[in-house]
């Protein structure tokens, strides 16, 4: 191994573990403070903290089938999608800094939700955004690590597209 692998790995590691750390603590804090279905108003009109329970995907997908196939079902999405996520890092010749960072953040959050599925078959959501009468499904900092990582991954593409 190189240094610069090295160092790439590390900084993966880190930002991965950071995600994972924030999103279990903040999980663990919402359901020892609000009980299951309900909620705090933080900024009138905007946002309330809520303890709900997601056993879909993203937007609930697939919530009303089966428990056993739903839980195996998302397991094995989770475990495809890190193992995909650690491919495109190891297999790369070139990481930038932000491919490097949406790659420790889509596998942060995916391992966050995934040690949820584990733990209790279902995601432990708590952000509740909301604009009037539009309304953002309930969310957890591992799907906004997700999107963040999305996000840097696209840029990524937009700038090497042009070179």
């Amino acid at each position: 191994m190189t240094m610069k692998t090295i160092r790439y790995t590390l900084i993966f590691g880190g930002i991965a573990l950071a995600v994972l750390t924030a999103d279990q603590i903040t999980k663990h804090l919402v359901t020892a403070y609000l009980p299951l279905n309900s909620g705090v108003e933080v900024i009138s009109g905007y946002l309330n903290l809520v303890h709900v329970r997601n056993p879909g995907g993203a937007f609930g997908l697939l919530a009303d089938s089966t428990s056993v196939a739903r839980f195996w079902f998302f397991i094995a999405i989770s475990v495809t999608a890190m193992g995909v996520i650690l491919w495109m890092m190891l297999s790369s010749t070139v990481v930038d800094r932000w491919l490097l960072a949406a790659y420790a953040l889509f596998f942060g959050g995916a391992l966050g939700n995934f040690v949820d599925r584990i733990r209790y078959r279902e995601v432990i959501d708590f952000l509740d955004f909301h604009l009037g009468t539009l309304h953002w499904p309930a969310f957890n900092v591992a799907d906004s690590a997700l999107c963040v990582g999305v996000g840097l991954f696209l840029l990524h593409l937009v700038n090497t597209r042009d070179t």
